[in-house]
């Protein structure tokens, strides 16, 4: 159907708004992501003095049990996002995890969950939700988030009777060429290789490590530090790969608003061609009918 030239204007402008306001949600991706990546960063850091922690204490201690408990409260967390313009981010770690939970979990458990957006996707799936946390709206939040999170895992635990529990995270990682992909990690009990590693290697400095506090409180402040650290790290990681999805999403939609754009000015470039040409016609033919000798008007007498 024919467009008047006023019309694809109208459109033209439209598009060309649509066109700023993703660039404008394309950059604020791009900065977002890069505060949640230097926290990422910092947090490596701190989990590794607390690894040096673990490896003092373990160099001094006796062989430490990690193995499971049968009767351990099995946790599940899992990492979405409360907000928007990030594609099927929220779908695609729910179809990942649901699987463990149905299967290996035998739908058992406590799923915690974070983000309302993801609370949908995984009552989609059938599973049922036992708490869900916003999720960080700056920087500064994930620490929040990581301490609430402690804090629900100490309940979890001091209510079951044996005082063990199971941890799992499930969250978005990052995977190289830049993109993501869902994740599952186990966080308790301790991965027995680590233990064994940190067991086996030897001190290396001439200052024997020593401590005060009971083996037993030293070993759990240990592990609710390596807890911690790990969750603040999933929920970082959690948020630079929401904003990357995010990113690439305004990049496709940019891409289609560019070309939509492209499609709008050719046909007003056409149209308006076409709209000169049949003007030069008109013109053209009036002038013709102007070089036509006129025939004398008949005498009346005559």
């Amino acid at each position: 159907m024919a467009q008047s030239l006023e019309a694809l204007a109208r459109r033209t402008t439209s598009m060309q708004g649509i066109r700023s306001v993703v660039h404008t949600m394309k950059t604020l991706s791009v900065i977002n992501a890069a505060p949640y990546e230097h926290a990422a960063r910092a947090i490596e850091a701190y989990h590794e003095t607390v690894l040096n922690g673990m490896h003092a204490f373990l160099s001094q201690s006796a062989k430490v049990n990690t193995g499971l408990v049968q009767e351990a409260a099995q946790v599940v967390v899992v990492f979405g996002s409360d907000h928007g313009l990030c594609g099927n981010y929220n779908e695609v770690i729910a179809a990942h995890v649901a699987p463990f939970i149905q299967s290996d979990l035998a739908g058992q458990g406590t799923l915690l969950c974070i983000g309302a957006q993801m609370v949908d996707a995984l009552t989609d799936k059938g599973l049922t939700i036992d708490a869900c946390f916003l999720p960080p709206a700056s920087v500064d939040g994930i620490g929040r988030l990581a301490n609430l999170l402690t804090q629900r895992l100490d309940q979890i635990r001091a209510e079951n009777t044996k005082h063990e529990i199971a941890v799992t995270l499930a969250y978005s990682a990052r995977v190289s060429g830049g993109g993501w992909a869902p994740k599952i990690a186990p966080l308790l009990p301790l991965n027995p290789a680590l233990v064994a590693e940190l067991q086996a290697k030897p001190w290396a400095s001439r200052s024997v490590p020593s401590f005060s506090m009971p083996p037993g409180e030293l070993f759990m402040a240990l592990i609710r530090k390596h807890l911690f650290a790990s969750l603040f790290r999933a929920a970082a990681e959690a948020l630079v790969t929401e904003n990357a999805a995010r990113l690439a999403l305004m990049q496709q939609a940019e891409q289609s608003v560019d070309d939509r754009l492209d499609a709008l000015k050719s046909e007003m470039r056409n149209l308006r061609q076409s709209e000169i040409t049949t003007e030069l016609l008109d013109v053209i033919i009036g002038f013709e009918a102007l070089k036509k000798p006129r025939r004398p008007a008949p005498n009346p007498s005559e």
